[in-house]
């Protein structure tokens, strides 16, 4: 048999180390959390470090290196709620703008502005987003209009268009809430950045208030000149290039673009309409005579002569400071001196009474418009926005901007020595000749104009024309004629455009009568013959700009055709 061998029993483990053979305890049933109640954006301020519920539409996506950043619009204010799924990774793809959504996330500061952590982000649909649309669209209507319109002083052509301020009102209003950015393009005048100032003024504060981001007013409004005082293609363009890009890339919304003392006119159409293409809203508000098919072409149109009213005694910035009055009524003290700031002449009393009352004396209103004047020509094609708020505005003793209008004075002092070296020049070199009961006076703006130094052709034409009309006795006509353009200033009304067209007709009569003249003999050799029409000096060739002006003239008044006067 073999042998048995013993084995050492193992030890048993000590009790606390036995593993116990018991059946897993049931899990319990976990209370489900209330839902969170909806919070308002702008009472979160005071919720740092709390998860907070959101209902609003969705008015920005941008993607950064880390999160996404989702801007998000209910009906008091805007906030950026950022979602982070992997770095540079787009989180929730199926969100796109202006879907209605409802948002949880913790309430945190991220670089001094208030963002929301977001933990979940989900479309609403069926009743919960009309709730949501309507509560928005509600308050939309109630916020924007403003309840009546008290214009800033007793002017005719104001009163004329009181209902088309209101509509501008609303709707630029209406884009600050809807987070839309606000694009204001001005002619580049005294008239023109005073006007876009007035805008600036009163739009800024309500951009303030309704972002968190400290550097919003940069990123929801901007202002840009014009070269002239038609909204062309070349400017459409570059809005729509700009918009776009700014929709692909940081997820922006189509601006509200503004028009102020330009593109009243039917040749600012087709601008228009590429803008109609991307449906971005516009709105024209401008002393010109404006052409009734820019009332189709544009939402808003704030143009007294639409209403039948005389535009002779009107700006455009008195038609803006009154609409910006009532964009931003917290605003309207600090805008009562632009009215007064831009008339050159004839400045209706009730607008040098404001100026006084905000303490502006007419002095101090001359120099502030002769300094906005010369700074609108330098660097034309940017908005100055600071110095331009030094040159207007004052913000009280105690500020970093005091109203002492040092800056304003030393800029008009200027402005008045380069205008008058160039009114000398003019003058001097003024054609002046009697048409049928009508002094016309002519200068060759390509001869004796700077086309590179300030003043501007419009400008010394303007200044000229005031100068010279109150020494005849007649009707007065100044006319400034170059190579490819025409200005005209009167004291009776001339329209501009049966003036190009009789121009046009007799350049072309001209150029039939020149064929005939330099049209070759046929017996003649060639080598012969030589057109005498083109052996010209320089002085030659600047009458034959200047003389058919006056023949062109001549034929105008003689048959008596109404006359438009265009300060452009």
């Amino acid at each position: 048999m073999p042998s048995r061998v013993a084995v050492p029993s193992q030890p048993r483990p000590p009790l606390h180390r036995r593993r116990r053979l018991t059946t897993p305890p049931r899990p319990r049933k976990r209370k489900e959390e209330p839902a969170l109640k909806r919070t308002t954006v702008d009472a979160i301020e005071n919720q740092v470090g709390n998860v907070v519920r959101l209902e609003g539409e969705i008015t920005g996506v941008r993607q950064t290196s880390g999160p996404t950043v989702f801007e998000l619009r209910d009906e008091t204010a805007t906030v950026e709620c950022a979602a982070f799924k992997e770095a540079g990774v787009r989180a929730y793809p199926a969100v796109e703008l202006e879907d209605i959504v409802a948002l949880e996330g913790e309430v945190e500061r991220h670089n001094g502005d208030l963002q929301v952590e977001t933990e979940s982000l989900d479309i609403l649909d069926g009743e919960a987003r009309e709730t949501v649309v309507d509560r928005l669209e509600s308050a939309l209507e109630q916020e924007a209009r403003p309840e009546d319109v008290a214009p800033l002083a007793d002017h005719d052509a104001v009163a004329a268009v009181e209902d088309g301020i209101a509509d501008a009102a609303t709707a630029i209003r209406r884009a600050v809430m809807e987070a839309r950015p606000v694009v204001v393009r001005h002619g580049a005048t005294a008239d023109g950045y005073v006007a876009g100032a007035a805008i600036e003024r009163a739009v800024l504060p309500l951009i303030r208030e309704k972002h968190t981001r400290e550097d919003a007013e940069y990123h929801y409004f901007e202002r840009r000149p014009l070269d002239g005082r038609v909204y062309d293609m070349d400017a459409a363009t570059n809005d729509v290039t700009s918009m776009l890009e700014a929709r692909d890339r940081h997820g922006e919304q189509l601006p509200l673009v503004v028009l102020v003392d330009a593109g009243s006119t039917v040749e600012s159409v087709d601008g228009y309409d590429l803008l109609s293409l991307y449906d971005a809203e516009a709105l024209v508000i401008d002393d010109s005579r404006a052409d009734d098919e820019v009332t189709d072409a544009v939402s808003v149109a704030v143009a007294p002569s639409l209403a039948g009213a005389d535009v002779a005694d009107v700006t455009s910035t008195a038609l803006a400071t009154n609409v910006a009055a009532h964009v931003n009524d917290d605003v309207r003290d600090d805008l009562e001196h632009l009215p007064a700031v831009s008339y050159w002449e004839d400045t209706p009393e009730a607008y040098l009474e404001l100026a006084r009352e905000a303490g502006y004396d007419e002095t101090g209103v001359s120099e502030r418009r002769e300094a906005v004047a010369l700074e609108a020509y330098y660097q034309s094609y940017k908005d100055k926005r600071e110095l331009i708020i030094d040159l207007l505005f004052g913000d009280g003793e105690d500020s970093e901007r005091p109203r002492n209008g040092d800056l304003a004075a030393h800029v008009s002092e200027q402005f008045r020595d380069k205008l008058e070296t160039e009114l000398e020049t003019a003058r001097e070199n003024l054609t002046v000749e009697d048409v049928d009961g009508v002094t016309v006076s002519v200068l060759d703006t390509d001869a004796f104009t700077h086309r590179y130094n300030f003043p501007t052709t419009i400008l010394l034409l303007d200044a000229l024309h005031r100068s010279e009309r109150d020494q005849a006795e007649t009707p007065y006509v100044t006319l400034g004629v170059g190579d490819d353009e025409l200005h005209v200033r009167a004291t009776e009304d001339v329209n501009v455009r049966d003036l190009g067209d009789a121009i046009a007709e007799g350049r072309a009569e001209r150029r039939r009568q020149r064929r005939r003249r330099c049209r070759r003999p046929r017996r003649v050799p060639a080598r012969r013959t030589r057109c005498r029409s083109r052996r010209r000096t320089r002085g030659a060739r600047r009458d034959a700009r200047v003389r058919p002006v006056f023949s062109v003239v001549r034929s105008t008044t003689s048959s008596g055709s109404a006359v438009r006067y265009s300060r452009s």
